[in-house]
């Protein structure tokens, strides 16, 4: 797709994962918008209003988007095949308390690793993404190509040298990671090109709008007085003038500063409500619950076995955390960089240094002042 459009006015920026974190994230939120799906009785009755609903409204659902148009329906069904594979058996006993591997609930890890669907969809999905080649391309030799790459795995690294091209091309590069300082870093590189270019429509749109204002205001004789506003009621005068609540913010004049406070607000509600759907959704797959302190009871045979079916997104990850760190010497500069030095473990023998430096510098300026002195004196003499 980007190759349509003109490069010289076109800008790409992305944001990666750490690939072991991406595959769990991805099992477990597949899972959690299947189960939202539960409160229907039957897979039929869930697919049905599934259609109407999308039908009936204009917005984009999660099951319009890669890769969970395809995950979530195969989670869906698998969901409910186990709910009624229960109700049959007439039996809540569950012979595991790993929600990674509870499989009369909910579909193991293990087994979503190596299902078919996941090899094709989930694994290295961040190298095939950057550079063109998931399920979801329009270009039909990208899954001719994808194919064979997973065929034979030599073949690989090629793909991989095209996407970390691609991610040297690009604009920006943040990292799930470092979420903050990716924020800080993307308002700085982006959202202050934007502010800038809001500020100059902001100016172009107030000019014409005084404009108009003006030629109005000369061709009316009949408006009333200033004072005209003063004698009406308390109630007229405020229905001449915008109430703070219906008045919108002055983009043009907003700071990198500002866009940051903002964001911040906006993540802060997003993650509040992000976790109100996620703990009603994992309750219908009760006592399955993913957190982060399950994850580290996975296996380690299991973490091994994504590393390895996610190769090449490991070493694009790698090449992403050169690129933020060359943007982050580029943007907070060598003060930040000594700052987080001293407030590293060799801080105090860097300070210590750093006062060491100082008095020899000291000493050296008294010498060059005496001898400057002495000099003196016998110019004089």
């Amino acid at each position: 797709m980007m190759s349509k459009l003109p490069r010289e006015r076109t800008s790409v920026v992305t944001i990666l994962r750490n690939p072991v974190d991406r595959v769990f994230s991805t099992y477990e939120f597949s899972v959690e918008v299947a189960a939202r799906f539960l409160v229907h009785p039957n897979l039929t009755s869930a697919t049905q209003m599934t259609r109407r609903i999308r039908a009936k409204t204009k917005g984009v659902s999660t099951l319009d988007i890669w890769p969970w148009k395809y995950l979530v329906p195969w989670m869906r069904e698998d969901l409910f095949t186990r709910r009624d594979g229960r109700k049959l058996r007439g039996s809540n006993n569950f012979q595991s308390n790993d929600p990674y591997n509870m499989e009369e609930i909910v579909m193991p890890l293990h087994k979503f690793i190596n299902h078919p669907i996941a090899q094709e969809v989930v694994h290295n999905g961040a190298t095939f993404q950057v550079a063109g080649l998931t399920n979801n391309s329009y270009l039909s030799e990208a899954h001719e190509v994808r194919h064979c790459v997973q065929k034979y795995k030599l073949l690989g690294d090629h793909v991989l040298q095209v996407a970390k091209k691609r991610l040297d091309d690009m604009l920006y590069v943040g990292l799930t990671e470092e979420h903050r300082e990716s924020a800080t870093m993307f308002a700085n590189v982006v959202g202050a090109q934007v502010i800038s270019q809001l500020g100059v429509s902001n100016a172009s749109e107030e000019s014409a709008a005084d404009s108009k204002s003006e030629q109005n205001y000369s061709d009316s004789d009949s408006k009333p007085d200033n004072n005209d506003l003063w004698n009406r009621t308390p109630n007229e005068k405020e229905s001449e003038f915008a109430s703070p609540e219906t008045v919108e913010p002055a983009k043009g004049n907003m700071t990198v500063e500002e866009l940051m406070e903002a964001y911040e607000d906006c993540i802060s509600n997003l993650r509040k409500s992000q976790t109100l759907r996620h703990n009603a959704s994992l309750k219908r797959i009760s006592p399955a619950n993913f957190t982060k302190e399950a994850r580290l009871q996975v296996p380690e045979a299991v973490l091994q076995q994504i590393r390895q079916l996610n190769h090449l997104d490991l070493e694009l990850y790698k090449h992403a955390q050169n690129i933020f760190a060359k943007q982050h010497k580029r943007n907070f500069g060598i003060t930040e960089i000594w700052r987080r030095m001293l407030k590293s473990s060799y801080g105090t023998g860097i300070k210590v240094l750093s006062l060491g430096t100082t008095l020899v510098l000291l000493l050296l300026a008294f010498h060059v002042f005496v001898n400057a002195k002495r000099r003196t004196s016998k110019v004089k003499v």
